[in-house]
């Protein structure tokens, strides 16, 4: 399995800023506007919610972008507790504070407490995608290091692929033969005195491998903060599957011209819900002609269709053209984001959410408990799997699962239930983590309540009147403040 990782990059920096006051390059100063970045973190834990999770920290790089705007990694700064940025040269530490934080596309913009020390140093600007087999320059922070580090690399592939920092999206992403080191993130990459990305991941598998964000992901970044918040990709929600085999092409009723792909399946609610359907062949988008394996030509270079609609933003509409039956057909869609999709992104800045009852620990479904627990329940499995692409979400809110069993007399003989997920809660069916919290405690409650479980062969029944007690010695027991939390 390959697997990417994100790093703190060694910093490129641009000359340009300089350009405007017609001086020459000088290295020094622009080294002042590539900064070394140091952040304590607070990363939740998921194994016991109600704890104020782990501690840690990590060093990153970022660059001046404008008044008061230094541009970096979102993973540089994720669970920040506390951020202090210093200069090339100097010791002394800045406080910063994030802006705008995008965990999709793995870039955040920070500021600083008091910018004035840095009102004359230069801003950089960015220029465009860099060519297959052109020359950029990387520039950073190593690991534990102090001083900026300067690496070249050739770009050798301009491709679509996994952002690591989600664990759930797919960009534009540049190829270098240029190492980035673990630990280093945030700095720009620099062509022609322009920045033309920003270094964020390596691959482990392969040494001198590195991966930068190409400018079209920034700038639609720094387009989207301007009205004073980030708004997320946007999506037209469906899967496709490529159209190489000339017989399943004559099938279709197709020419053999390389030309569409087949629309699996549309997504419930998105973008082409009630548009698009299953079975239609998708020839173009916004007039690019899709080829059989689903790619576009877009600045001479082969990309995959979804990069038309990545640079677009919610509201914005995109034109498709389709063969159904037989029929060429024309579609306008307004394109907007898929909330439920974010079940597959690893959640930052977030308490994790939970119900204790008389022991029993209930936590919603997404990626960030799936890592943490593991889960081999198929159902559980299943549930996670297909949230969105069958719209189990249409139904569930959350998907709720019977994370731990802390041991109590109440709780007895129950541990085989763990990691499974919650059908009903006193004959209800259970759609959210807030209406489970609401079930399990009504003011006047049943005599027992019962909670049956996917796949289980009996359920769970707890005496109501055993209840309080129970939860005062499992708060005592085992340090638990609150019973809950059911905020996002």
């Amino acid at each position: 399995m390959i697997r990417l990782i994100p790093v703190l990059v060694l910093t490129a920096i641009s000359l340009q800023l300089l350009e405007a006051q017609n001086q020459p390059a000088n290295n020094s100063a622009i080294y002042r506007s590539v900064v070394r970045i140091a952040v304590d973190t607070i990363n939740p834990d998921y194994q016991t919610p109600w704890n104020s999770g782990q501690f840690g920290g990590g060093i990153g790089t970022g660059f001046i972008v404008g008044k008061n705007q230094i541009l970096t990694n979102a993973h540089v700064a994720s669970n920040q507790n506390r951020i202090l940025v210093t200069v090339h040269g100097s010791s002394k530490k800045y406080p910063a504070k994030v802006d705008f934080i995008a965990h999709d596309c793995d870039l955040a913009l920070l500021s600083l407490e008091d910018f004035s020390d840095f009102k004359d140093f230069p801003i950089f600007s960015f220029g465009d995608t860099p060519q297959l087999e052109s020359e950029v320059t990387v520039i950073g922070y190593p690991v534990g290091g102090s001083r900026l580090s300067v690496t070249k690399g050739i770009v050798s592939r301009i491709d679509f692929q996994p952002y690591s920092h989600s664990r759930a999206d797919s960009h534009l992403i540049v190829q270098i033969d240029a190492a980035i080191n673990p630990g280093n993130s945030g700095g720009p990459v620099v062509q022609n005195g322009k920045v033309v990305g920003v270094a964020f991941q390596g691959l482990r598998q392969a040494d001198n491998t590195g991966y930068i964000i190409p400018t079209p992901v920034i700038n639609r970044f720094m387009k989207d903060i301007t009205d004073g918040s980030y708004d997320q990709y946007a999506e037209l929600g469906i899967s496709d599957f490529p159209l190489y085999n000339p017989a399943m092409r004559k099938a279709l009723g197709l020419p053999n011209d390389d030309k569409g792909i087949l629309i699996t399946r549309v997504t419930p609610t998105s973008s082409a819900d009630g548009i698009l359907k299953s079975g239609d062949v998708l020839i173009s988008l916004d007039g690019q002609t899709i080829d059989s394996a689903g790619q576009v030509m877009i600045d001479g270079e082969k990309v995959d269709l979804a990069e038309i609609v990545e640079r677009k933003f919610s509201g914005d509409q995109v034109a498709a053209r389709v063969i159904r039956e037989g029929v060429s057909l024309d579609f306008d869609i307004k394109i907007k984001p898929l909330p439920a999709a974010r079940m597959y992104s690893i959640r930052y800045e977030a308490k994790p959410r939970y119900v204790v009852f008389a022991g029993l620990v209930f936590q919603p479904l997404d990626t960030n408990l799936f890592a943490a627990s593991k889960f081999t329940d198929v159902t559980v499995r299943r549930l996670y799997t297909d949230y969105v692409s069958k719209g189990i979400f249409t139904e569930k809110k959350d998907i709720i699962i019977l994370t731990q069993i802390q041991p109590d007399s109440v709780t007895s003989q129950m541990d085989d239930f763990t990691g499974l997920a919650v059908e009903k809660i006193n004959g209800i069916s259970v759609t959210s983590l807030s209406q489970a919290q609401e079930l399990l405690n009504k003011e006047n409650p049943p005599e027992f309540h019962t909670i049956e479980l996917y796949g289980a062969n009996r359920p769970l029944v707890i005496p109501s009147a055993e209840v309080e007690a129970a939860n005062r010695r499992v708060q005592a027991s085992y340090g638990i403040s609150k019973l809950h939390n059911l905020e996002e």
